[in-house]
């Protein structure tokens, strides 16, 4: 069962929030499930995450949110697409479903939002796992990557397959052939009168990025004082370095990696995902939530 619940966001924008099977049925010797909320990254969409949802529902409430720009929540014009209104959105869900003390799952830009809140509002957050997200700023030249591969995109699309294909095989970004790739964008389309088009607008995307590819972002990564666990595909963005570097600097932190896996972590190889992210998860889903400062 899929359920949708309406969130209001930061500057009243209206986000979708979605749950992917029923929460548990039977806890009355030990209390509610335990909320998780699922925040994807920068053109993903909730949906991304309804094979984890549905294995975290078996022990915990499980929510994903499309963000803002994203899926099927508002994509206002002009935003705001700031950090803070990203930050501010998820805390919205987390009080206006009654998840908290929750823990927070974030891919990519996901994960970035996921820990600026945990540092934020260490009193909603019981856990975060934090999934292929750099700390370190990217830089001017990498937002002029990303505005040439938006360029490159040969929109509209015929065919479904050819959105497959494209993704999966011709984009230039594609070092070898990665049909998950392929299907992963294939979810964020939709089809209109000419074609096969993004749900999402490009424009946005490319604001959204930049308001945290020039900064650096560990000192607020050193805020958070919850469990957190750092997961890296081995073929991902996130070096081993870096995210040794980056569980050295979080006060609680932990190190999984998954094999054969990309940036898409999750979407590659969901089991070794799951084995990655599951035994954390156990861990910590009893743990009392620090009290505020």
């Amino acid at each position: 069962m899929v359920r949708r619940s309406d969130v209001t966001g930061s500057d009243g924008v209206r986000l979708a929030a979605w749950e992917f099977a029923d929460p548990p049925k039977d806890r009355r010797e030990t209390g509610p499930a335990p909320g998780v909320l699922l925040l994807h990254g920068l053109m993903g969409r909730a949906a991304h995450w309804a094979p984890t949802a549905r294995w975290l529902a078996e022990q915990h409430r499980a929510v994903a949110l499309d963000q803002r720009g994203h899926g099927r929540s508002d994509k206002p014009a002009e935003g705001p697409f700031t950090r803070g209104a990203y930050v501010a959105d998820a805390e919205a869900a987390i009080e206006q479903l009654g998840l908290a003390p929750v823990t927070l799952v974030g891919h990519s830009m996901g994960a970035l939002t996921a820990w600026q809140l945990a540092a934020h509002r260490p009193d909603l957050v019981r856990a975060l796992v934090i999934c292929d997200m750099r700390a370190s700023a990217l830089g001017a030249a990498s937002q002029r990557e990303w505005e040439d591969w938006f360029k490159a995109w040969p929109v509209p699309f015929a065919t479904l397959a050819d959105v497959r294909k494209w993704f999966g095989e011709d984009d230039p970004w594609v070092e070898r052939p990665s049909p998950a790739r392929g299907e992963f964008f294939a979810e964020v389309m939709a089809e209109r009168a000419d074609g096969w088009r993004p749900v999402f607008s490009r424009r946005q995307m490319l604001k959204v990025r930049e308001t945290w590819v020039y900064d650096a972002h560990w000192e607020e990564l050193a805020q958070v004082r919850c469990p957190a666990l750092v997961v890296r595909g081995l073929d991902g963005e996130l070096g081993r370095a870096e995210a040794q570097e980056m569980v050295r600097v979080l006060p609680r932190g932990q190190y999984a990696e998954v094999a054969d896996a990309g940036h898409l972590v999750h979407y590659d190889q969901p089991e070794g995902w799951r084995a990655a992210v599951e035994p954390f998860l156990r861990e910590t889903a009893e743990h009392p939530v620090p009290s505020s400062p």
